[in-house]
């Protein structure tokens, strides 16, 4: 009998052990449920803590604040890519409307009857390259979407890109004559092949050289040089306005360093440049070294010639 008496006690006590526990446990659930309620009122990203310490919630609190920062970090993500969405759609206005309302009022003033010939014709030649411009700037977007998309066709094949540079440099002798620039152009001969797509190296390269002619000042240097096992091409050319700040961002297809967009680039050249250049797996760099703004493309050598 004492037996089962002491039985019965020790029981007794278990469960009211137990009892004190599960209340416990159910108290620290509900404040955690009302931190919850709160921070989803409120919009805070405060984490939800115990109001005393239980191993037992407390793995659970754990797991759901880790859920709660996973959120809010996509959240956060989600809203700067709705900013550059905008900013981006907002900058594709700016640059679309800039030609067109040009070629509206080289158009307009053609229907004069005071002009001569001479400047109809000057008038049309305006329109026709704004037109150009237009054309070029369109395709540009168009690109860069087949790029995001995986949907523009690169090619793995052995590319000479001494023989393409010195071609492309060649092609551009008018435009650097007349572009004020004291040009230098060092392409060491005999250099290995890389692996790319010939069309998508020429695209770089046309790419960096208007970039450097639109948006250069002073000088312009091109290099092509081995350095260890990758071959470098470097476009060098004086930094006008540019800042530190700014060189993160060159590659970003709405980068412009005119913060009032009173240019006509909405930076798509440079975009273009670092998407073509990664599907062909490679790297590029941007640094402002001293008053000079230098772009460098790293690429795979295929193998000795």
């Amino acid at each position: 009998m004492p037996l089962l008496i002491l039985a019965l006690i020790v029981l007794g006590a278990l469960c009211v052990g137990l009892g004190i526990r599960v209340y416990a446990v159910e108290r620290a659930l509900r404040a955690a449920a009302g931190q919850l309620r709160e921070r989803e009122e409120t919009g805070s990203g405060v984490r939800i803590r115990m109001a005393a310490p239980n191993s037992s919630a407390e793995e659970l609190v754990a797991a759901v604040n880790g859920l709660l920062e996973l959120r809010q970090k996509e959240e956060a993500d989600y809203r700067r890519r709705e900013q550059a969405l905008r900013q981006q759609i907002a900058n594709v206005s700016h640059d679309l409307r800039t030609p067109l309302t040009s070629i509206i009022g080289y158009l307009q003033l053609l229907e004069g009857d005071t002009l001569s010939q001479a400047e109809r014709e000057e008038y049309l030649n305006i329109i026709e390259g704004r037109a150009r411009a237009l054309q070029s700037l369109i395709g540009s977007f168009y690109d860069l979407s087949r790029l995001d998309g995986g949907e523009y066709p690169i090619a793995r094949e052995r590319v000479d890109l001494y023989a393409i540079l010195s071609e492309l440099v060649a092609g551009f002798y008018n435009d650097l004559t007349a572009s004020g620039l004291d040009v230098s152009v060092e392409l060491a001969e005999g250099l290995p092949h890389v692996w790319g797509d010939a069309a998508a190296v020429l695209r770089v390269f046309t790419n960096l050289i208007r970039n450097a002619l639109e948006h250069g000042v002073g000088t312009l240097s091109i290099r092509l040089y081995r350095a260890g096992d990758t071959m470098v091409s470097a476009f060098a050319n004086g930094a006008g306005g540019l800042t530190q700040e700014d060189v993160p961002h060159v590659f970003d297809r709405s980068f412009t360093s005119d913060k009032n967009r009173t240019s006509h680039n909405a930076g798509l050249g440079l975009a273009i440049v670092k998407a073509l250049a990664e599907q062909m797996g490679c790297r590029t760099q941007a640094a402002l070294e001293g008053p000079e703004f230098v772009i460098r493309v790293f690429w795979k050598i295929a193998g000795e010639r």
